[in-house]
């Protein structure tokens, strides 16, 4: 080939009619190959090799007269340029799906015969799909005859020596290489083996004066260590004394600080004992509040139903109501507030009793830990009698000394530690003890503060019932004062009475009094209309006339008998018969004197006196 574009090894199924279908690695070459015709200079060229069997061998050549009725054959849309190139693309997809299970592409060659009889054989490239397999291209190779086969051998012998004749160049190639670097190893061992046996040398020699050195500093240690060990006995001497004295003292500190510490364990169980009787009586206190405050809200519910059936029963005197109705809001919303203070008040003390618990789990801490210093005070004392034993022996054995001292040395450094630890957790305690006291001190405030809080809100709610009643009392007042100023007014109109019309079944009927009093305003009131002294003396005219121009007018006047009854926790209402004799005689025990009475401006209405500092608001007429 003069041009070789594509030289791969593929996996091809082999199919015959006689035997078996197998599968071979085939080497494929697609190349350009000169041509002998003029008009075309070059054909493409596909051979098909096995490297293990030399014989196998297929050829073919494809020109473009051959490639133009290979294209109408199978239908092909590639001109012969493009072809070889196509061609590669089918080979290399079928490469890469070969090692699959189930591959996509796949090459196929069918021959008749197994034997080289110069039977066309055909090389498929297959597309497997579900439904069918797709032939995308099939060409026809010839086997190669005798003298094929000869130039393939020839050719692959002579490629076969020129890669002995380059191996053996790269094999001398590396010999040599290899030669020149054992000779210069060989030198540089000889080199490095002078170099060991002179450090060798040097080594010894600097051993031995070494030694020399060594053996001359052990004995001047010796002596330093002899003249030492005499120092240290007279000073272990001198520092036995000092360390009795010392602990002397430190047991005596110990035994005072432990006098002092049970007397502040009293004291604080003494206050735990008086938190307690108070943290009780404030309990107590609270149920008491808290069933007021159930009592307040039922008082509470009482007057919002009456306000509704208020509402429904006195529809014409809307006016009136709205502005009681506000009234009442407001109370309910200093009620709610003195709930959300008793409230507030209940989770303070809650918050109190969980530090009480605290306090009482660290006073128990407290006294665990004053246990335990009380064993290690008594653990301490045993040591010190151990020691003095100690130091009993070691006068006895002087012949023991060295060892003996310095057994005593470490008993005594972990002496010393031991001590400074428990002076150390002494102090923590003591500290600890303090902070105890100083949290107590602000507990006992909070308490009182507490105290403090409640009584405050003890005394809001004893006003709030105070308003209410006073309240209550003020709208009984209003109706009253409203009625009889409407029947004084009717008084002074003249009219004709007959006094045999009013029976005393008239009077007991419960509508009667209704349709007897007059529907009066209070926002129509103008108190320059009547007389003062209408208000102190009431009315002059007598009681069969008032009836009789009662019964004439077809308005109701003032709230329905239900309404005029006695009220829970309130004060009593007047009846009919009390209104009646209101209207007849003079009374002026228990009525509130007339306000007085404006010169200029508009008159003052009745319920300026009731809310200071408010105007009514007035429906447009």
């Amino acid at each position: 080939m003069a041009e070789e574009l594509f030289c791969k090894s593929a996996a091809v199924l082999i199919k015959c009619k006689d035997c078996e279908d197998r599968r071979e690695n085939v080497r494929l070459t697609v190349g350009w190959q000169s041509s002998s015709n003029l008009t075309h200079k070059k054909d493409l060229a596909v051979r098909l090799t096995d490297d293990t069997d030399p014989f196998f061998l297929y050829n073919l050549i494809i020109g473009e007269e051959d490639f133009q009725s290979l294209k109408n054959q199978q239908g092909l849309l590639v001109e012969f340029s493009a072809f070889p190139q196509r061609f590669i693309e089918l080979l290399d997809q079928c490469i890469r799906e070969q090692n699959k299970e189930v591959p996509r592409f796949m090459l196929q060659l069918v021959t008749q015969y197994p034997a080289l009889d110069r039977i066309p054989a055909s090389l498929d490239i297959i597309e497997t799909n579900p439904f069918k397999h797709l032939t995308h291209l099939s060409l026809k190779l010839l086997p190669g005859n005798d003298s094929d086969v000869k130039k393939y051998l020839a050719i692959c012998l002579q490629n076969m020596k020129i890669e002995n004749s380059s191996l053996q160049e790269r094999l001398h190639r590396t010999e040599e290489d290899l030669t020149k670097r054992l000779s210069i190893t060989q030198q540089t061992l000889a080199e490095k083996s002078k170099e060991l046996d002179r450090l060798r040398n040097e080594w010894a020699a600097h051993t031995n004066l070494l030694a020399n050195q060594h053996s001359q500093e052990v004995t001047t240690e010796r002596d330093k260590a002899l003249q030492a060990q005499t120092q240290y006995h007279h000073q272990l001497e001198q520092q036995k004394k000092e360390t009795e004295a010392a602990h002397n003292q430190t047991l005596q500190q110990l035994e005072s600080r432990l006098a002092e510490m049970e007397a502040i364990t009293k004291d604080l169980t003494e206050r735990k004992y008086k938190s307690e009787s108070s943290i009780r009586e404030l309990k107590a206190k609270l149920v008491s509040m808290e069933e007021e405050c159930q009592r307040s809200k039922q008082e509470i519910h009482s007057l919002r139903k009456e306000n509704t059936t208020l509402d429904a029963e006195c529809h014409e005197k809307e006016k009136l109501l709205n502005q009681l109705r506000t009234r009442t809001a407001v109370l309910e919303q200093e009620v709610k507030d003195k709930e959300q203070v008793v409230a507030r008040t209940t989770e303070v003390f809650e918050s109190t009793q969980e530090h009480k618990k605290n306090l009482e789990e660290s006073l128990e801490q407290k006294q665990q830990q004053m246990g335990k210093l009380e064993a290690t005070v008594k653990s301490l004392s045993e040591e010190l009698l151990k020691a003095n034993e100690i130091i009993k022996k070691l006068q006895g054995d002087m012949k023991k000394l060295m060892e003996k001292i310095r057994l005593k040395n470490t008993v005594t450094m972990q002496q010393e530690k031991l001590i400074g630890e428990k002076s150390q957790m002494l102090q923590k305690e003591e500290k600890e003890l303090k902070e105890v006291q100083q949290s107590l001190r602000q507990k006992e405030g909070e308490v009182c503060k507490l105290q403090e809080q409640l009584d405050a809100t003890v005394g809001k709610l004893e006003e709030s019932k105070q308003l209410l009643k006073t309240n209550e009392n003020v709208i009984s007042w209003l109706n009253k004062q409203l009625n009889e100023n409407k029947l004084a007014a009717l008084q002074e109109t003249p009219g004709s009475f007959d006094p045999s019309t009013i029976s005393s079944s008239n009077l007991s009927r419960p509508g009667a009094m209704q349709n007897s009093l007059v529907h009066f305003s209070p926002f129509q009131l103008n108190p320059s209309s009547i007389p003062a002294t209408e208000f102190k003396s009431g009315p002059s005219a007598s009681t069969p006339t008032l009836m009789a121009a009662s019964l004439k007018s077809s308005e109701p006047v003032g709230l329905d008998l239900k309404y005029l009854q006695k009220r829970e926790g309130g004060k009593p209402i007047l009846s009919r018969g009390a209104l009646l004799q209101k209207a007849s005689c003079p009374s002026s025990a228990g009525m509130p004197t007339r306000p007085p009475v404006p010169k200029q401006g508009n008159p003052p209405t009745v319920m300026s006196a009731y809310f200071p500092g408010q105007q009514p608001r007035l429906p447009a007429s």
